[in-house]
């Protein structure tokens, strides 16, 4: 009888806390494609900063410890090897870290990354981030872009995008060292990268998503589009597709990224078991 209660309390628990096996999938649409490429860069010696984003959704706590993400270098001379930095950072929803009150440059602000960051990570801080990259396509042509220097604050931000580009395929694969702890909520993924010789510009991916193995926004939650700023538009935001390429109707974007790590049991989940198995197993001992 106590072998099968022993048995018992492990499946249970089992069940549980496989919720929250590291290296589980929490996010996935790494499925590349050639119709928009966006630089987003850390800042650097002559070299502004930019910023590119795109949602995700937690429905419950979760612990983020590795990442993967698509782009191109350009002109992709030095491959792989010329990336010298990668920059990592979660953003909450406007008007969340933001100041709400003030006028805006942009068309709208509504669904946009927040004004800050939530929490960032640097390969530069080896207890922060560690990253590989690997090449998938020597010779890898994007439709349309937005290089540096095509963000602009309203009325002018709608330029059409920046026109095709031409460079190496990279997926680039990072560990966090210092892993993400975040809330049940709704945020943003911005990774950033400095090239030795060239520029990284961030691919598209499937809108809606769709692919083998990517995950669907969860049930009343809604895939918002790509956002981008540079340093002279922050703290606003425009939308890769709706502000900047523009058109009727406007093209969306979602960028190709995936997100692993561990799903958090609530507490209460545990001690819940945990509590009734205990019943039971008292209520075993009183009949004896």
């Amino acid at each position: 009888m106590r072998k099968n209660l022993s048995c018992l309390i492990a499946l249970c628990l089992g069940a549980v806390l496989a919720k929250s096996a590291p290296g589980a999938t929490i996010y996935n649409n790494l499925t590349p494609n050639n119709s928009m490429a966006i630089a987003t860069r850390p800042e650097a010696s002559g070299g502004f900063e930019i910023e590119a984003g795109d949602d995700f959704v937690l429905g419950s706590q979760t612990i983020i410890n590795s990442a993967s993400f698509v782009g191109i270098i350009v002109p992709g001379t030095t491959g792989a090897a010329g990336i010298s930095q990668v920059v990592a950072e979660i953003y909450r929803v406007f008007p969340l870290d933001s100041d709400a009150a003030r006028t805006p440059h942009v068309p709208t602000r509504a669904n946009s990354p927040s004004d800050v960051a939530f929490a960032s990570r640097d390969s530069s801080a080896s207890s922060e981030l560690s990253f590989t990259t690997s090449v998938l396509n020597t010779n890898f042509t994007a439709l349309n872009s937005v290089k540096p220097g095509g963000i602009h604050p309203s009325p002018g931000q709608r330029t059409g995008g920046n026109g095709s580009l031409t460079g190496e395929e990279v997926q680039i694969n990072l560990t966090f060292t210092s892993p993400f702890n975040l809330q049940a909520d709704h945020f943003f993924f911005v990774p950033q990268v400095s090239v030795t010789n060239g520029e990284f510009y961030w691919l598209s991916a499937s809108r809606p998503i769709s692919g083998a193995g990517t995950t669907p926004f969860p049930a009343g939650s809604t895939d918002l589009q790509a956002w981008t700023r540079d340093a002279m538009l922050d703290p606003d935001w425009l939308r890769v597709g709706t502000d900047i390429v523009g058109g009727t109707p406007a093209p969306t974007f979602n960028t190709a990224f995936s997100l692993d790590g561990a799903i958090t049991p609530e507490p209460g989940t545990i001690f819940g078991v945990l509590g009734g198995l205990a019943i039971i197993g008292f209520g075993r001992r009183f009949r004896r």
